[in-house]
């Protein structure tokens, strides 16, 4: 079976592993400072904050923010579950803003039409959340501008983008956001096996992130309500989470960093000969805009039709002939525990035609030519 993504884990990889595995620390040493620094260099931020995954990042990050339960996120409805769940976890409410059909992402016209309506209810948003779904990121600038107008926060859901640029800057710069996340699973561009990062350029907020992910603990005298009983000393402040990345995580993302370039530019690569093979054909690839150089976690193509039996059978096609083909994702607005918080179908329907049209082809660096091809030859003659 091809997949539609996996990891590629050199021995260089591995040797970096195995010497963490030697030395004495697996967790709470240097490597994790040292990976958090090289990637706020990387793209451009200012700071830094390691978590054992995305979601964790993403939860800390809503409460460096002060969402509470007072509060309402606003994401989109094509995401992972972990976009809206982390609002979720810290008691606010979430709603969903619909996407646009040619790119996949939050659209920003439906975001301002949202905006508008939700200033005469007095229910605006304290945070907005854009994904950057597939490695493309949103229209940041617009977003922003939008924030400046109406007041909310915004992280940057950049889970798909590592490695990714928009106006020629390294997504994850924070220019146009508060926070970035960016996730390290296997499946993603570069992965720590598990693990997820938030930059920021904002120093109160990289503060309360480090605070939460481990524990709500410091050891920081100037943080402490006394005078510390000594150099062992450490006080709980918040309520703070066990979310800390280990020393074998880091060690593995450092040493996938080194080959984010080469990694990003085979996926645009790949993505190029799709795009050429399906240019004459019913499929059409998500648009990639002018201000953006994809990081292609994903290959995405909309089948012609907003047909859902079609849609199944053309998967399950491909499935039957070793091609894992997939679909990122079901709108999470029609997941059950949503419906039970009052969201039905209808609800977004942009977002409702996308999903009973997308499908996700193979898309990772070790992708063969052969493999390639087999996979557009398969799809055009299903279609």
């Amino acid at each position: 079976m091809i997949p539609y993504g996996k990891q590629q884990i050199s021995q260089a990889d591995i040797d970096a592993v195995t010497e963490v595995l030697t030395s004495d620390y697996l967790t709470q040493g240097p490597k994790v400072p040292l990976f958090e620094s090289t990637l706020a260099k990387l793209c451009g931020s200012q700071f830094g904050i390691a978590a054992n995954s995305a979601t964790s990042a993403l939860h800390i990050a809503c409460l460096a923010l002060n969402v509470d339960s007072k509060d309402i996120v606003w994401t989109t409805p094509i995401t992972f579950v972990a976009s809206a769940n982390c609002a979720l976890y810290c008691g606010a409410s979430v709603d969903f803003v619909d996407i646009d059909i040619d790119t996949g992402l939050m659209s920003v016209q439906a975001l301002q039409q949202k905006l508008e309506q939700a200033k005469k209810s007095n229910t605006l948003p304290l945070v907005v959340i854009p994904v950057h779904l597939a490695g493309q990121s949103c229209d940041m600038k617009s977003i922003k501008a939008l924030s400046l107008e109406y007041g909310f926060s915004i992280i940057e859901d950049a889970s798909h983008a590592i490695g990714g640029h928009y106006q020629n800057l390294p997504i994850g710069n924070c220019q146009y956001s508060d926070i970035t996340i960016f996730s390290f699973h296997p499946v993603k561009i570069v992965t720590c096996a598990e693990g997820g990062v938030a930059l920021t350029n904002n120093a109160d907020l990289a503060k309360k992130m480090q605070l939460y992910r481990s524990h709500g603990i410091t050891s920081n005298a100037q943080d402490m309500d006394e005078e510390s009983h000594g150099p062992w000393y450490y006080q709980q402040i918040a309520l703070g989470f066990n979310y800390r990345m280990t020393e074998l995580q880091a060690a593995l993302g450092l040493s996938q960093l080194t080959c984010l370039e080469a990694f990003v530019a085979k996926r645009n690569a790949l993505a190029q000969v799709y795009d050429q093979a399906f240019s004459s054909s019913a499929l059409t690839s998500l648009t990639t805009t002018t201000d953006n150089y994809s990081a292609y976690h994903l290959y995405i193509v909309l089948l012609p039709d907003s047909d859902k039996e079609k849609h199944k059978a053309v998967i399950t096609a491909l499935r039957n002939r070793e091609i894992f083909a997939h679909v990122h994702y079901i709108p999470v607005h029609l997941q059950p525990f949503y419906k039970k918080l009052g969201f039905a179908a209808g609800d977004f329907p942009v977002a409702e035609e996308y999903y009973s049209r997308a499908i996700s082809l193979p898309l990772y660096p070790e992708l063969t030519e052969d493999e390639q091809g087999y996979i557009i030859k398969t799809i055009l003659e299903l279609l």
